[in-house]
């Protein structure tokens, strides 16, 4: 057994029917490299078999503890059935990208079943419309609840199931057979939770000796930046309002060499200032166009990974945030990117000022049942219209640089969707492949009905500041 952390708990606390907090990845895959040059359903099946004990999340299911008086347990599924987890569909003709785009929003859409492992795939066929793809191309849509990843851990969960080559290659067996676990009784888990109840007020001590002289190094960074706008609310907009349990997913598509000379433009700028510059200039378009820009500059959320190289096979996330500018008053481009760099700059030092990992361990101190009433407790603050911190979320996932194969088949295209939640209606995800830089977000349907044009804002935004080096 292996406790949640606050933090991954929190994910589960949060989960609501029409907002489910799991996260999506897509791949889109090249049947003709594989042996034969065909993959069958039967034969993806016998690949992943003997790659279950590569990730721990494919088998461990949660097991909560009663009233959440403490945060929730990893267990070994004795009842694990790959068959279950593993889906089969198809898309209708044409079997264009709108339609692969609403195919996998719907699936993005519906929660995972909590008692079960956190995560499901889908095998979907009938992609032979979309422009760029070869015929008889495939595409596998794996679900992964966020309790049990984020978006570095969720990387490497996925490249523990591809190769490097086409052949077929089957990994080493475990040091250890694979074992389930008996689930704990109620007593087990109430007496576990008494235990870490003792612990709380000597960690709570240890933290606070770190968190005191960051706060005040916070205050002398944001005096000296004269940063006071950092803790205002952001500026009202059509994302930060309830949401309905549809959504919708895009993705745009670019040449990462593209990426360098934008840089140059400002010195110092990041790939992700660049991506923050670009998404501030498509939801400034896209704003404009609805006649609902607002004057001052939408905030984006973007977490950092805190995770260290001793902690890279472990479950569950590790990860603290920052707000950042996405300077959308801002029209010329290469005024945008400055902006964004400034911004993310001084959020930067902010964050290690207090130290990004110290911000983490703070959700371990509080009671589960706490952490849940905080977390509902906001989703109706966002429903009622209250103000929010950020307008957006922007995750970046950098994906790996050498092309990957899985059942034989290349993998073409990939891109992610994220969580829609209460008050935070559109999360726009950051990730690489080989030589492609993949912009994609994931809507709630009500908020954003036309995602089309807001991938074609993206676009606009793309080619301008492309335009400006």
């Amino acid at each position: 057994m292996q406790q949640l952390s606050g933090q991954d708990a929190s994910f589960i606390y949060s989960e609501q029917p029409h907002a489910p907090t799991h996260i999506t990845s897509i791949g889109i895959y090249d049947q003709s490299t594989a042996p034969g040059g065909r993959v069958t359903f039967k034969g993806i099946l016998g690949e992943l078999e003997p790659r279950l004990h590569l990730a721990r999340a494919f088998r461990q299911k949660l097991v909560r503890v009663p009233n959440d008086l403490d945060h929730p347990w990893w267990v070994e599924d004795a009842n694990f059935d790959l068959e279950y987890h593993v889906r089969h569909i198809a898309l209708p003709d044409p079997g264009d990208w709108r339609q692969f785009c609403i195919q996998v929003a719907r699936l993005h859409a519906r929660p995972l079943d909590l008692s079960r492992p956190l995560w499901e795939m889908y095998v979907v066929e009938g992609l032979d419309a979309i422009e760029g793809v070869p015929e008889g191309a495939f595409s596998v849509v794996i679900k992964i609840h966020h309790a049990a990843v984020d978006g570095k851990s969720g990387v490497e969960m996925t490249t523990a199931m591809h190769t490097q080559t086409p052949a077929l290659e089957v990994p080493d067996p475990p040091d250890v057979p694979w074992q389930p676990d008996d689930d704990p009784s109620p007593f087990e888990l109430l007496g576990r939770a008494g235990m870490n109840a003792w612990t709380i007020p000597g960690r709570g001590l240890r933290l606070a000796t770190k968190l005191v002289p960051g706060a005040a190094r916070v205050v002398q960074v944001q005096r000296r930046q004269g940063d006071a706008a950092a803790i205002a609310a952001a500026p009202a907009c059509r994302f930060n309002g309830p949401v309905s349990p549809h959504r919708v997913i895009d993705a745009c598509f670019f040449d990462f060499a593209d990426l360098k000379p934008m840089r140059e433009l400002v010195p110092g700028a990041t790939v992700n200032d660049v991506a923050l510059s670009v998404i501030g200039g498509g939801l400034r378009q896209y704003l404009l166009d609805a006649g609902e820009l607002p004057d001052a500059p939408l905030r984006a959320m973007t977490p950092v990974s805190v995770r260290t190289d001793s902690e890279q096979g472990s479950l569950g996330n590790q990860v603290s945030a920052m707000i950042v500018s996405l300077a959308t008053d801002i029209e010329d481009p290469v005024e945008r990117l400055r902006a964004v760099h400034a911004s993310s700059t001084a959020s930067k030092e902010i964050t290690q000022a207090v130290g990004a990992r110290n911000l983490t361990e703070l959700s371990q101190l509080a009671p589960g049942a706490l952490i849940g009433l905080g977390t509902r407790l906001a989703g109706q603050f966002s429903r009622r219209g209250m103000a929010s911190a950020v307008n957006t979320v922007v995750t970046n996932v950098p994906g790996p640089r050498q092309p990957l194969y899985f059942a034989g088949a290349q993998l073409l295209r990939m891109f992610g969707a994220g969580p829609v939640v209460d008050g935070m209606g559109l999360i726009n995800i950051v990730t690489s492949y080989t030589d492609q830089f993949v912009l994609s977000f994931t809507g709630d349907r009500e908020i954003m009905p036309d995602p089309a044009h807001y991938a074609a804002c993206i676009d606009a935004g793309f080619d301008e500041l492309a335009a400006a080096t």
